[in-house]
């Protein structure tokens, strides 16, 4: 069996946060978010890049973030703000990079060619599937970069460019969305689900959370604060997960010292796969109680 009592890194609720608004920045710091995505693409208008990367870079130099995963989304290659991105990227004490649109391995070892210096080679990528060609990609692009350690779909613009509508069922969506956790499970990748554009609407979200949770995903990229509590909720174990857990675990060790292949919880028939997903909680729930 696998070992899954590996420290896992949760990735529940990952916040994006525009970086041309130092206030929100600066609350951040306080959020219950597992991470945090400086966003300097989408979220920043075009007359605003500078501003906002100097302003991200001073708020990662400021530090105070704690146990949050800090990661930079960076402008695509076509525009003229990539490699100053790129370069700050390089310098600044963040976990990672997302780079969005990807569509091919090509575009990605483009990407790693703008981070220079020895600390730059080494850190992990993100990358943002949001296109027809990027979904179709995936394989290709997991495949040979050995340094994407997430996927991140971007939902809003591949409903526009499959000319498809936003529906609270997400239905356009689903065939995407499978087929990129699939991948993503295929290569042991994490992969985080696109955000809830209707941030007003906390029942509707959390429909949403646990529609991307069933369907395999890791966590729930947000767009507003009140986003945080509901996906780490969903995303996260239960105390009656964890309970469970434990009973699974006990029960598996007991039937393996019995010399024997199965175990029963609950009236429930037990097998290595249930203590490998049993085990896999456990050291989720370890890896949040050690963050305090």
């Amino acid at each position: 069996m696998k070992n899954a009592t590996v420290r896992l890194r949760p990735r529940r609720s990952v916040l994006y946060m525009p970086g041309a608004n130092s206030r929100a920045m600066e609350k951040a710091r306080e959020l219950p978010c597992d991470t945090i995505i400086f966003d300097l693409e989408d979220a920043v208008a075009p007359d605003a890049k500078e501003t906002a990367r100097a302003q991200v870079a001073t708020a990662v130099r400021g530090g105070g973030y704690g146990y949050r995963e800090l990661v930079l989304r960076v402008n695509g290659l076509d525009t003229p703000w990539a490699a100053a991105d790129l370069a700050a990227a390089s310098e600044l004490a963040v976990d990672a990079v997302l780079l969005p649109k990807v569509e091919s391995s090509e575009q990605v070892q483009a990407y790693e060619r703008g981070l220079v210096g020895t600390r730059a080679a080494a850190l992990p990528l993100w990358v943002m599937i949001e296109t027809p060609r990027g979904v179709l990609g995936i394989e290709r692009i997991l495949a040979d970069s050995p340094r994407i350690e997430v996927v991140v779909m971007g939902t809003s613009d591949l409903i526009k460019e499959l000319r498809a509508r936003h529906t609270d069922d997400r239905h356009a969506l689903l065939p995407s969305l499978a087929h990129c956790v699939l991948v993503s499970r295929a290569f042991d990748r994490v992969v985080l689900d696109g955000v809830h554009l209707d941030f007003r609407n906390s029942e509707s979200f959390e429909r949403a959370c646990r529609q991307g949770r069933d369907l395999g995903f890791d966590g729930k990229t947000l767009i507003h604060p009140t986003q945080v509590e509901i996906a780490n909720t969903v995303f996260g174990p239960s105390a009656d997960d964890i309970d469970q857990a434990r009973s699974i675990v006990a029960a598996w060790n007991d039937a393996q010292r019995a010399g024997k292949g199965v175990a029963v919880v609950n009236g429930r028939l037990v097998e290595n796969l249930h203590a490998a997903e049993a085990e896999r909680v456990l050291a989720f729930a370890e890896a949040l109680a050690a963050r305090g």
